[in-house]
This record gives C-alpha cells, structure tokens and sequence, in this order.
C-alpha cells in the first residue's frame, strides 16, 4: 500500500472525526449501511467559492438572511483548552445528523488541532459555547478549505453556523490574502449542511467517493 502523504493524514483524520465507519458496538458486526459504504464508497459533493465572487455585496447580501435573528453570537480562535467544548459540542451536534455517528476521541481532535494550517473558531451564544467551524489550507494556501462544522441542536437553523460562515471569510481574509478560493465538500444524504454550505454561495463542482481506507489514519 503506498504512503500515504502528510495533507492525505490529515484528511482522513478530520474525515474520521466527523464520520462513523466501524462495526455496531452490540454485536460487533458491520450494519447495512457501512457493508454498502465498503463496496460502493461514501459520495461526497464537492462545492466551491471564488473568492473575487466575495464583494461588500455579496457578504451583505449574505449577512441579511441572519440580521434579524435574536442569536448574538461571539466568535474566537479556539485554543487548546477549549478542545473539550468542542468534543461535547461535536457528540451533541450530530446526534441529530444523517452522517454516521461515532462519539469523537479527544487524541484525535488533539492531532487535528496540532496542526498548523487548521484553526478551529468557536462561537459562543449567550455566555455558553454553541458552535465551531474547522478551516484548513491547501495547495501553498491558494484553497481555503471548511473542513468541518458542529452546531448544538438548539442552534441549528437559527442562522448560527451562517454567522460562523462570515466569520471564517473574515479569518482567511485577514490571515491569508493570497487565497483564490473557498472550498467545502459534503456528504451526500447531509442535506442540512448542503444547504448551509448552498446558501453562503458555495456552488457544486464534483462529487467524489470515498472508501473506508480515506476514513483511515
């Protein structure tokens, strides 16, 4: 099997975070639904953003479909104590979600985090941590990538993750000016994401399957 490269690592780690594919915990023996994962793959649509496409107009446009939501939120760089907020956030987030599930490992998210191209933002709402969105580099910091997001269920479809959307265009542009674009994939039966990912002006350019071995670190 040929070595897999330090930005593949990567992936497949984040991949791992935010996806389940191991057999049932009960009976020790692999569902349905992964047996059809390890011969067909997980189809995840590829989306995109120019980031010449992110005028004044564009993020105000943006910024009105949440301005009157009652949801004030602060949003900061996370650091690592505050990897623990974003390990509960994660198991509550996906409890709800149609991805399959695994509670996370904090060595994992740990790895992850280490890592000095990835940021972690997090948002607090009303004094209670509620949110993060994971950003990454790629291609020499051409491609700025949304690797991921959680929002407790609370939060969801109240506008909180299209905040955290802005607030990850504000991060690359401020830390990263050379970036030419924003990319984000998702997976196919995530309809909640995909139409986050949809309604901050993301637009679809492939779709790609993965096996179980792009899950593996």
């Amino acid at each position: 099997m040929p070595t897999k490269s330090k930005i593949d690592l990567k992936k497949n780690r984040i991949r791992a975070f935010f996806h389940s594919l191991g057999a049932d915990k009960e009976t020790g023996e692999l569902t349905e639904e992964i047996q059809k994962i390890e011969k067909e793959g997980m189809a995840y649509i590829q989306l995109r953003l120019p980031v010449k496409v992110i005028t004044e107009e564009f993020e105000n446009k943006v910024k009105e479909k949440v301005e009157h939501n009652v949801i004030k939120a602060e949003v900061r760089e996370a650091s690592y104590q505050d990897l623990r907020s974003i390990k509960d956030i994660y198991n509550k987030a996906w409890l709800t979600s149609s991805t399959p599930f695994r509670a996370i490992d904090i060595d994992t998210l740990e790895t992850i985090f280490e890592d000095k191209e990835t940021v972690f933002l997090i948002a607090k709402v009303y004094g209670r941590d509620a949110g993060f969105i994971i950003l990454d580099l790629e291609e020499g910091g051409k491609i700025g990538t949304i690797a991921g997001l959680g929002v407790l269920p609370r939060y969801q479809r109240k506008g909180l993750g299209t905040m955290m959307g802005i607030a990850a265009w504000n991060y690359f542009k401020e830390h990263y000016p050379n970036i030419e674009e924003l990319r984000a994939e998702v997976y196919q039966k995530n309809e909640v994401s995909y139409n986050f990912i949809k309604g901050l002006g993301f637009e679809e350019f492939d779709l790609k399957h993965y096996k179980k071995e792009d899950f593996e670190v």
